[in-house]
């Protein structure tokens, strides 16, 4: 078990602010975490934060307090058949390299979610999904500790109650369980998911439409995504900043008639609207505010232009969120979670 104090927390976040926190802690088992967990409820007092590899987060100050990471390792098959393979992976392993071992081991599902940032316990807790995917499709159960007692517990794919870059760890039992492995059920034989129809278009420019193998689909995301989004280690981001809202039938109706271009998605509650579309309406595409700003190529990225604070890329978050407010009526929830103590 790895444990500084005075840790800094710049390779800790994929914004590139240099933060630090009071202590720093990396368990790689079960056993560990509990042993953390009981030292911490001996001090009440002193705050923590679990996070996965930073991908998610906006710090705004140093972390008065202690910062848990998982290094939980290992990709162990506990079930197959001759369709579907169980596949249970420690909450530490980095998301993107499981899905490349998924790939080489023949097991298909989550290659449209090749290259996002982030680890395997994050993946179930913020439900991440791209190009028609999201990863509850393929969850099946969550193993977890509880923080109140060390007590582990086994999440359902109905315990999580899932939505969009939603799950009841983010809600209804936020911070009260600690994801330490994640259980996928995945595909021995491959079909192609082309429910997101850009995807389709990229697949059909290379002539691969109907001899598209995995590798192919994974490679073509890849390609996809380093054209147009800025690599963290070069310019610092957290990817998707904002989550695409999701509005009424009327209320789409009514904007439709105004901008007849508007690009829309079917959503379980209403009409999904891409959220880069309208920041790059109301004008921030390419723009920026101080030492933040938003990513020329993709207007739902927000970057770090060089030494920017978490205060600085926060004040660009709420003029882009008050810019699309003012001319959609649409206010734009962050994708990011803010953090402060």
């Amino acid at each position: 078990m790895k444990k500084e104090r005075n840790y800094a927390l710049l390779s800790h976040n994929t914004f590139g602010i240099p933060v630090r926190c009071n202590t720093f802690v990396e368990y790689e088992t079960i056993e560990e975490l509990r042993m953390v967990l009981e030292e911490l409820r001996a001090t009440p007092n002193e705050p923590f934060l679990h996070i996965g590899a930073g991908s998610n987060l906006l710090f705004l100050s140093d972390y008065k307090g202690t910062i848990l990471h998982s290094a939980i390792k290992g990709v162990e098959i506990v079930e197959e058949d001759e369709d579907t393979v169980s596949v249970c992976v420690g909450a530490g392993v980095v998301w993107d390299d499981f899905v490349a071992e998924a790939v080489m081991r023949g097991w298909y599902g989550i290659e449209n979610l090749s290259l996002i940032p982030g680890e395997v316990g994050a993946s179930a807790v913020q439900n991440i999904g791209a190009y028609g995917v999201e990863v509850e499709e393929v969850i099946e159960t969550v193993a977890t500790i509880a923080v109140a007692d060390g007590t582990e517990r086994l999440f359902s794919h109905a315990d999580c109650d899932y939505g969009y870059r939603q799950s009841v760890f983010k809600n209804a039992l936020k911070g009260q369980y600690i994801v330490t492995s994640v259980t996928y059920r995945l595909n021995k034989k491959f079909c192609p998911n082309y429910r997101y129809v850009a995807l389709q278009r990229e697949v059909e420019q290379r002539n691969l439409l109907s001899t598209a193998t995995a590798e192919d689909i994974r490679r073509i995301v890849i390609e996809v995504r380093n054209a147009k989004l800025p690599d963290p280690k070069e310019q610092g981001n957290a990817g998707s900043f904002f989550m695409n809202p999701v509005i009424k039938h009327e209320k789409f109706v009514d904007l439709h008639g105004r901008y007849p271009d508007m690009p829309s998605f079917p959503a379980q509650n209403g009409v999904k609207v891409p959220a880069a579309w309208l920041i790059e309406q109301a004008g921030w595409k390419g723009k920026s505010l101080a030492r933040a700003g938003v990513h020329s190529k993709q207007a739902l990225v927000l970057v770090n232009l060089g030494g920017a604070t978490g205060a600085e890329i926060q004040a660009l978050c709420q003029a882009v969120q008050q810019a699309v407010q003012e001319k959609f009526g649409i206010l734009l929830k962050p994708e990011v979670n803010f953090i402060s103590t």
